[in-house]
């Protein structure tokens, strides 16, 4: 991760829930830990700017035939109606350019990312802008365009158990793939997950998990914090 005196966070909640687990009647597990880690981190580094997007509550508009056509085409050329349809991606992807840290509550819906999420994807994805693409290149037609030095943190829910690497239900987990492989795409490849499961449960196997994610995510913090 890069660092200097200050550093960036990009802070996003993609929950259709709008509480905390915990505090809210049916409030979120991921809006509970993404808010926990960046509660520690600013507690921890108070000079860090934190920029805050709630896709869940203000979800991007998806990709369109028109955004297609604004986005492919080269911006000295762009209509004034193109430069409209594309002003919502242009503040999505200044604020993930500028960040040095993004922290994305993810919440597992029918094994993938929200729909709100994975609009806020479709409008970073962008070329000349977060990825190169020339056909006419040697070899890789496509690389990476986002700066050196960001850092991911997926803070993430699942009903069920048995999501992580080697488990019974690995092959299911969209979600972290979900944003890892489009990420990295764009050139962030250091990426980090702390998950709740068992919410389906609702027993003591979800209590158990609640407190680890949320010791898991207090070490996070504390480690990324502490970089040099």
């Amino acid at each position: 991760m890069h660092v200097s005196d200050s550093r960036r966070i990009l802070h996003i909640d993609a929950s259709a829930r709008p509480g905390l687990s915990g505090r809210d009647r049916h409030g979120s597990h991921t809006r509970r830990l993404s808010r926990r880690f960046v509660d520690r981190w600013s507690t921890l580094r108070p000079q860090d700017q934190v920029t805050y997007r709630d896709v869940g509550a203000l979800p991007p508009a998806p990709v369109s035939g028109d955004w297609i056509a604004a986005a492919f085409s080269p911006s000295d050329r762009r209509t004034p109606a193109q430069h409209a349809v594309l002003a919502e991606s242009d503040r999505l992807t200044a604020e993930l350019l500028a960040a040095d840290l993004i922290v994305i509550g993810a919440p597992m819906y029918n094994f993938g990312v929200p729909a709100p999420l994975k609009a806020w994807i479709d409008n970073v994805v962008r070329v000349g802008v977060t990825f190169g693409f020339d056909r006419a290149r040697s070899g890789e037609p496509y690389w990476p365009m986002l700066p050196a030095g960001k850092r991911l943190v997926i803070l993430t829910s699942r009903g069920d158990y048995g999501y992580d690497v080697g488990q019974r239900l690995a092959a299911m987990n969209l979600v972290e793939a979900g944003l890892r492989v489009p990420l990295a795409y764009l050139g962030l490849h250091d990426a980090d997950t702390v998950a709740i499961e068992y919410d389906e449960f609702a027993d003591d196997r979800l209590t158990a998990s609640i407190a680890a994610a949320e010791a898991g995510v207090d070490r996070l913090a504390d480690g990324l914090a502490a970089l040099r």
